[in-house]
């Protein structure tokens, strides 16, 4: 499996073997990148960012850009993720933002999350993308006491400060009215958040390019980036971009080293998920589910769930630390673990699917869409990429056209570099033991 700590470079990557993939036909790849072109915007990266971001430059800001994707559209996280539409903050709550900064802070940024799941979802009914969205909401479960009282003040926060409708669930009454989740104190619940198939999303958006006429490169994998006086020379192996502007959109599969804004300042994490055979009728009742809704815990190494259209069960949670242990079966045997513990009467069901694939974080536990000199990113989605990428982008492509984005720390802020960046994979092993200690002892 392809290690962006590791491998040079993210070519010659097939599909992943998931869900997802096994219920779409692998379309035909567009032509790579052949002979000298130029353009206004070179896109590094054909995953929800880096096409969305193409869509909005040319379709609001008429600006000739060209997408150049190492593999074929679909291979990376945006294809291999768990579909999850929600609202994500890292791992920073809205108090703990308006502490380190402001309150006024704290709600332009939850503005944003929340502008990204309108965006998504407007963007899939507007283009009509047949992606399977469903039941809409965001249950984010406490796994402990303790955590229940936060939630129960995070809710009162968000409905005092935001506006927004913040909904505290007890233990009861979610195990009565939405799941019979044997782990759960109680939850919260946000209103908009909602799951989709996102292999199905992200060949949507890139028919919307392709519908415009959007340049888009498939197995065209930037080797080299020259950086000249006014100018991005990006050379392939069969080709060669000249661009004024660049935006870099590979997040967790982005190379080791490509460019000094992001070399070391990115720590890529596997996430594994399974899906089960469906659920039958009986079954259901077994374990009390009576919803669709996206579920996560509070959990430091969170799981993640959702009934799928066809009433599989999605979960999903921390794979591997190093890439050459991806495939190892124990770490979907863990996850299979930990779902026999929350839903004791789905012990017997069996597996069908298991994949794993990267996502990032930054130093902070911020996303970070930033933009200088001609060179933009966004990277470090903590795994909330579904949503927030599509806000990402729209702002990519305003900083990209010269117009002025909110003054918040998401935009304004460049990565921050990781100490000590050689030993990443050192810290986050002893991390993940921390995290399994503090989960169990709360």
């Amino acid at each position: 499996m392809y290690d962006p700590l590791v491998n040079a470079y993210p070519a010659q990557q097939d599909w992943p073997q998931s869900y997802w993939a096994s219920g779409v036909d692998l379309p035909p790849a567009q032509a790579a990148l052949s002979g000298n072109h130029s353009c206004d915007v070179a896109i590094i990266g054909g995953g929800f960012t880096g096409l969305l971001t193409a869509y909005y430059l040319a379709t609001e800001f008429s600006l000739d850009c060209r997408v150049l994707e190492a593999n074929q559209v679909g291979f990376g996280a945006s294809g291999r993720n768990a579909g999850f539409v929600l609202k994500g903050s890292g791992r920073l709550g809205y108090a703990q933002m308006a502490k380190r900064w402001d309150l006024a802070t704290a709600k332009g940024i939850y503005q944003e999350f929340t502008q990204a799941v309108a965006r998504v979802d407007d963007l899939i009914g507007r283009n009509k993308i047949d992606c399977e969205p469903q039941e809409k909401g965001y249950l984010k479960v406490a796994h402990n006491a303790k955590a229940l009282g936060q939630l129960e003040a995070a809710a009162g926060f968000i409905a005092s400060h935001f506006g927004d409708d913040a909904e505290f669930i007890s233990g009861a009454d979610f195990r009565a009215n939405y799941m019979d989740h044997h782990q759960a104190y109680g939850a919260l619940r946000l209103k908009d958040g909602f799951g989709v198939n996102p292999l199905k999303l992200l060949l949507g958006y890139k028919e919307l390019l392709l519908a415009k006429g959007i340049g888009l490169s498939e197995r065209s994998c930037v080797l080299e980036w020259l950086e000249e006086p006014g100018n991005h020379r990006l050379i392939t192996d069969s080709g060669e971009l000249l661009a004024k502007r660049v935006v870099c959109a590979g997040n967790a599969y982005t190379p080791k080293r490509f460019n000094p804004r992001l070399d070391n300042k990115y720590l890529p994490i596997l996430s594994n998920v399974i899906v089960t055979a469906p659920l039958t009728a009986e079954e259901l009742a077994a374990s009390g589910f009576k919803t669709h809704q996206v579920t996560m815990d509070t959990r430091i190494l969170k799981y993640y769930y959702r009934l799928l259209p066809d009433n599989r069960l999605l979960f999903g949670g921390r794979g591997a630390v190093w890439g050459k242990d991806a495939a190892n079966p124990k770490y979907g045997a863990r996850l299979k673990q930990a779902l026999d513990l929350c839903f004791p009467a789905l012990a017997h069901k069996a597996v069908e699917y298991n994949w794993t694939g990267w996502i990032a974080a930054a130093l902070d536990d911020m996303p970070h869409v930033y933009g200088t000199q001609g060179v933009a990113y966004s990277l470090g989605y903590c795994g909330a990429g579904v949503s927030f990428s599509a806000q990402a982008a729209y702002r990519l492509a305003q900083t990209i056209a010269g117009q002025a984005v909110p003054d918040l720390p998401l935009y304004r802020q460049p990565l921050p570099q990781f100490p000590f960046a050689g030993a990443r994979r050192l810290g986050q092993w002893g991390y993940y033991h921390y995290g399994w200690l503090k989960d169990r002892l709360g």
